[in-house]
């Protein structure tokens, strides 16, 4: 499949206006902006008595760690572009579609590693899915809750705005700076935490997933995989936390 977009991402403009054909600059700008928004609003969760409820709570943050990216993907999309092609939101074929869950598979795997390689050379193994778990391992009720927010909808609210935007507008420096900036991104946005390595690692493998078939969906895919780790070790192991 051709990773060409020029040619498919473009609407019909209005007389005297045009419109580009892939994110650019001011749509990195607003829609991490209206990310890292929405990313501040999460500490008034607790006044509003959220922690007092710790599945519900972190419930919340699941959903809401989706919505960010929309929030920001949203932002973005209103500056100036009029086609969701533009954002390699676009159809794709059952077989990326397959590649996108091996390379899921591969994107968790290789997570672990790289993981249990900095924690063990480092000792930070500081985790911010505390949350999470608690809301996964609060009944079948809750499990099935998370698994939607925290694996379905965080990766694609999360693709969209990361891959979507980010790596599509920086991929006019070619795949490299690209494909890694944008990771780099993606993993800053997650904070100071072992998370960070784990977006990096996962970034990496989405960005490139979507680049090469020129669509966001198999990087969902790649996501969508490695998210469904947390709840199926729950649900496995009947554990309530990573130890």
């Amino acid at each position: 499949m051709s990773t060409d977009h020029a040619d498919h991402s473009r609407q019909p403009a209005p007389a005297g206006a045009t419109y580009p054909t892939r994110p650019g600059w001011p749509e990195i700008v607003v829609g991490l902006l209206a990310a890292a928004a929405a990313i501040a609003v999460t500490p008034f969760f607790g006044p509003l008595g959220l922690k007092s409820d710790a599945v519900a709570y972190g419930l919340v943050l699941a959903a809401w760690s989706g919505v960010v990216g929309l929030v920001g993907l949203a932002a973005a999309a209103l500056i100036r572009i009029r086609s969701w092609g533009a954002f390699s939101v676009r159809r794709t074929t059952w077989r990326w579609m397959g590649i996108g869950v091996v390379a899921g598979v591969v994107a968790f795997l290789l997570k672990g590693v790289v993981n249990y390689a900095v924690i063990t050379l480092t000792g930070f193994d500081a985790d911010p899915q505390g949350s999470y778990y608690d809301a996964a391992g609060g009944g079948v009720l809750p499990l099935i809750l998370t698994i939607a927010f925290l694996s379905v909808l965080t990766p694609i609210g999360e693709e969209f705005l990361f891959r979507g935007v980010v790596t599509n507008a920086l991929l006019r420096y070619g795949p490299v700076v690209g494909v890694l900036s944008s990771s780099v991104v993606f993993a800053l946005f997650h904070g100071i935490n072992i998370a960070m390595t784990t977006a990096f690692v996962v970034g990496v493998i989405a960005a490139e997933a979507m680049r090469r078939s020129g669509s966001i969906w198999p990087a969902v895919a790649v996501h969508v995989v490695n998210n469904m780790g947390l709840p199926l070790f729950v649900l496995i192991t009947g554990n309530t936390g990573p130890g």
